[in-house]
């Protein structure tokens, strides 16, 4: 899931592109490699996030948010 947050110690700080991404420490070296896309498009904008993490929710390992 993609959310907007402010880091706190018990995150990484990723940067690319001049965008920032924070992911919690715990969870960066499960979820590696991870990729952030954003597609426009007729009927469809937004973000694709793709990782290792095993999803309990039903969008599976990948998910636009």
């Amino acid at each position: 899931m993609m959310v907007l947050d402010e880091p706190d110690d018990n995150d990484e700080i990723i940067e690319n592109d001049g965008i920032r991404f924070v992911i919690e420490k715990n969870l960066l070296e499960d979820a590696k490699p991870i990729s952030v896309d954003y597609a426009s498009s007729v009927g469809r904008t937004g973000f694709t996030i793709k990782s290792n993490l095993k999803s309990t929710a039903a969008c599976g390992s990948t998910c636009s948010c």
